[in-house]
């Protein structure tokens, strides 16, 4: 089968054909119909992240936001079939440590990052294998487009589980992101969805326009702005009760917890690069003073994606709307090198493999 290859961090991957996976005894090999091109792949293929020990080794298929069709099943798998439609989370866990079994397989203890790690090829190729298959492949409501849920695996679902599992977001409330990236688009249309007036900030106007369009009541263009907390401040008659950095930039990290008014929540989703590795400077100071909350966001239980699903028959959230493109695997290297000049928008998805 053809897959995409990380040969060398920093040029481009290669296309290449390769052996098709083999279902392990708890796992499923699901047909790739679409996946989503995340900026975790962009860093995975600069070869960030070894200060987390999260750096993808040379060989890997990258790709992490996978839905598709069930091809193979293992012999120990109970809750799939040949057949049935799933998305799958980027985080793939194992069921079995405690964590998971408190409810929180999100941060299981064992974690196996897809696409990321040699023990899990990633799905940009035209097969890709689930392991522990009915902990971590989610079964598609009927009608659905593949394209559409592409982001479930990562992006979509990060926001969603930001903005309603750990951020407490009520109807009415003023929630800033930062950053309208892919994750960033997905957190203006949820935080609308869920009645919050949002503001979106960026450097690019065709980015926070398209924020507008999902929802977002007010924007700030930081590269036009001198103080961007200062604005938002006012913009929110004292700050947002919520603020989002869905970048992972020091600026845009330190930004949105400034801007956050007393007793206020920063939800921190996007990931450093080699600039922080990791790290970053805050106001701690000032964080205790107003008692501001600083909360991470990874990924999300595949049990709760059922919420998801509910908004979307009823017409309260529409995934496919934060899709910008459709691509073919032959695009990916291109498509992951425009990510260095922050100049795709939205998500692109592979659907042609």
């Amino acid at each position: 089968m053809r897959a995409a290859v990380l040969r060398e961090y920093g040029e481009p991957l290669e296309i290449e054909t390769v052996e098709r996976p083999d279902p392990d005894p708890d796992g499923v090999v699901i047909e790739t119909e679409a996946c989503g091109i995340c900026r975790s792949d962009w860093h995975a293929w600069q070869g960030d992240w070894d200060w987390i020990g999260a750096k993808p080794p040379r060989g890997q298929i990258l790709g992490h936001e996978p839905a598709g069709t069930v091809v193979a099943v293992g012999e120990d798998v109970t809750r799939l079939s040949e057949g049935d439609s799933v998305a799958v989370p980027f985080n793939l866990s194992d069921g079995t440590c405690p964590t998971c079994r408190n409810g929180h397989a999100n941060v299981c203890e064992n974690v196996v990052p897809l696409g990321l790690a040699e023990a899990a090829p990633g799905a940009f190729a035209e097969e890709v294998h689930v392991p522990v298959a009915d902990q971590n492949a989610v079964r598609l409501p009927d009608a659905v487009s593949p394209v559409a849920m592409a982001g479930l695996g990562c992006r979509f679902v990060t926001a969603f589980h930001a903005l309603v599992h750990r951020a407490d977001v009520t109807a009415g409330d003023w929630v800033a992101v930062h950053g309208c990236g892919g994750v960033g688009l997905s957190a203006v249309h949820v935080a609308d969805a869920v009645g919050a007036n949002v503001v979106a900030v960026d450097l690019a106007d065709e980015k926070l326009s398209k924020a507008e369009e999902l929802g977002a009541v007010e924007t700030v263009n930081a590269s036009e702005t001198e103080n961007v907390p200062r604005a938002i401040a006012g913009i929110t008659d004292g700050g947002a009760h919520v603020s989002v950095d869905a970048l992972g930039i020091a600026e845009t990290c330190r930004n949105s917890v400034s801007c956050l008014r007393r007793r206020g929540q920063h939800v921190q989703i996007g990931l450093t690069t080699q600039d922080e590795r990791g790290s970053v400077t805050l106001p701690t100071d000032a964080m205790v003073m107003k008692e501001i909350d600083f909360l991470g966001s990874f990924g999300m239980q595949p049990p709760r994606y059922d919420e998801i699903f509910r908004m979307v028959e009823t017409g309260s959230l529409d995934p496919s709307a934060v899709v910008s493109e459709t691509v073919t695997l032959d695009d990916v290297p291109d498509r992951l090198a425009a990510m260095s000049d922050y100049e795709t928008m939205g998500i692109p998805v592979v659907d042609e493999f």
